[in-house]
């Protein structure tokens, strides 16, 4: 694969590590991306597997991803994400930031704050994502409701004018109608991308495509990399549904939106 034109607007099915190490350095001016949270290895409140009844039931998470096991020893899978993380680090600009978003956990009675997997990172500011809603599978718990999002940038990286208005605690609903099991929110998506100069956006962990949608809607290019072939293919329906979208004159498209609210 060569780089740009390989990378560029598209959707790359492969693995995120083997993709972004065979990428240039200093090529990219933004990453994007909440990875899997090895959700199903749990000692403390974790998901359990195979619930029949209550909220959790059907959910498709409880079914895991598509071409991707979510049970690996922690030490593993913090290794891992350490690894994806430096090689997006080494990707961005020297204007460039990394927004990472993932879960506080208890586990085995120990808080996981997740310092095993962002280690000597330079994080400048956590972002607190209040999703409103959510699901309880756990009766001795109470719901949880935030999950976390880790500002790593370079050092001349700046927000763009007006954005540090933002707080830092967000609130956004999750994203409803999605086939994937854990998507992002397309606003929250914008929020971050908005808030940044960023022409050139990567996520190594694209599933069904929620960064380069908001991408394509602020006019900006992206790079989405996944595992799971099935996610490939819904995000490249996604983006050609967006695209479609986007040619529509500007009343066409508040008719929709507004049509959109009212069977949503």
């Amino acid at each position: 694969m060569n780089f740009p034109d390989d990378y560029i607007n598209k959707i790359i099915c492969g693995d995120s590590l083997t993709v972004m190490r065979q990428m240039p350095d200093n090529c990219i001016d933004l990453a994007v991306t909440s990875p899997p949270y090895n959700l199903k290895n749990s000692t403390g409140n974790g998901m359990k597997a195979n619930t029949k009844s209550g909220k959790w039931a059907g959910n498709a998470l409880q079914n895991g991803y598509s071409h991707y096991n979510d049970n690996i020893p922690n030490d593993e899978y913090a290794d891992w994400q350490y690894n994806c993380l430096k090689e997006m680090y080494r990707l961005i600009n020297d204007n460039g930031a990394i927004f990472y978003n993932h879960k506080w956990r208890v586990q085995n009675g120990l808080i996981q704050d997740r310092k095993d997997i962002i280690r000597d990172l330079p994080v400048r500011q956590i972002i607190i994502w209040r999703r409103k809603g959510g699901i309880n599978f756990n009766p001795g718990y109470f719901l949880p409701t935030y999950e976390v999002i880790y500002l790593i940038p370079k050092p001349k990286f700046r927000l763009a004018p007006k954005a540090n208005a933002f707080g830092d605690v967000w609130e956004f609903t999750q994203e409803m109608n999605n086939e994937h099991p854990a998507p992002f929110p397309v606003a929250l998506i914008e929020r971050i991308i908005s808030s940044t100069t960023a022409q050139v956006i990567l996520d190594p962990f694209s599933g069904s495509g929620t960064t380069a949608v908001a991408a394509l809607r602020l006019k900006r290019n992206y790079i989405g990399v996944d595992i799971s072939p099935d996610y490939c293919e819904m995000s490249k329906k996604r983006i050609e549904k967006t695209k479609i979208f986007n040619e529509l004159p500007n009343t066409t498209k508040l008719k929709t939106i507004s049509l959109f609210q009212e069977t949503a």
